[in-house]
């Protein structure tokens, strides 16, 4: 397995997750502070470019060279371990080292944009970074620190039904490096039973994508939620009460539009959905509110967890 580093990490911000859902980095810090994790963020790093690449807005130029200057800043701050919240930011920032360092052609066509445009000191070197030894998602970072999750959980999840779903950025495109399997993924399942708890494991549809599908949310609704109707359907018939993931593209998909795809069903679905670290910082006892952003949710958090028990020690 891949050596997975605890310090010299730059967390790598999420658009989706500041907009969208900001208890899942506020979640994330809080998980890291608890298991000693040595991160900083920084505010001069940007965007991975992710919607737009995948809309074409973005062409793999663009993205590559926001890549080398956002690499560029986390190693002027000695931080050269990039951990990402976002699958995406994950995908498309480990593509960008993989290019910069094998294709000679890409990596000095952008750093000569960088000398024509007075931004010489964002050039990329050849090796400066490297995809399976810089890049990382958070899951990594708590799969490297699980032995310490159990030594911090406060509150017993344990009678929850819960299901988990491997976001595709993370398993499927990069799969060389995925933790845990890509035919039966289970890096969360081997998280949350740290925690104390058991998940349903394999079920109908485990791995098959949230129905996201890069922009299919947006250019083909249809099709997109059809595969969303098949995930739900599976859980549902699972009777799960918590879906938990790794993807903000993942979590929008379930939260925002478990409703609509409800109608359409004609069937209730209850589940609701957390990303992994609020799961784990809800076990920690984060608070709902300030730490996991319990009202940015669509689907209410305490319309399935409405108490918590302590765990027994």
């Amino acid at each position: 397995m891949k050596s997975i580093p605890d310090k010299n990490i730059l967390l790598f911000r999420s658009c989706l997750v500041s907009v969208e859902y900001p208890g899942v980095e506020a979640s994330t810090k809080f998980v890291f502070d608890k298991l000693g994790v040595d991160y900083a963020i920084s505010e001069k790093q940007t965007c991975c470019t992710g919607l737009g690449h995948y809309s074409d807005v973005f062409d793999q130029v663009d993205t590559t060279a926001i890549g080398a200057r956002n690499f560029k800043v986390a190693s002027d701050l000695n931080r050269k371990n990039l951990v990402m919240m976002c699958a995406t930011c994950y995908a498309i920032n480990k593509k960008s080292v993989k290019l910069l360092n094998t294709k000679d052609d890409l990596r000095n066509h952008i750093n000569t944009l960088f000398d024509e445009n007075g931004l010489s000191h964002l050039k990329y070197e050849k090796d400066d970074l490297k995809p399976t030894e810089n890049i990382f998602h958070v899951v990594d970072i708590l799969y490297g620190k699980k032995d310490e999750i159990k030594k911090n959980i406060k509150y017993d999840l344990s009678d929850y039904t819960i299901a988990t779903h491997h976001g595709c950025h993370y398993c499927k495109v990069h799969y060389e490096d995925t933790i845990g399997g890509v035919r039966d993924p289970n890096i969360l399942d081997e998280l949350i039973e740290e925690c104390g708890c058991k998940t349903i494991g394999w079920y109908d549809y485990k791995r098959t994508t949230c129905g996201t599908g890069f922009r299919q949310r947006y250019s083909n609704p249809d099709l997109s939620f059809n595969a969303t109707a098949d995930k739900m359907n599976s859980i549902a018939d699972e009777d799960v009460d918590i879906l938990v993931h790794l993807c903000p593209n993942c979590h929008i998909q379930f939260d925002r539009y478990q409703h609509l795809i409800g109608e359409r069903e004609g069937r209730k679905f209850k589940a609701i959905h957390l990303n992994i670290t609020q799961f784990l910082a809800l076990a920690m006892g984060g608070d709902l509110d300030k730490v996991i952003g319990a009202k940015t949710h669509t689907v209410p958090i305490d319309s399935v967890i409405n108490e918590l028990k302590e765990v027994n020690k």
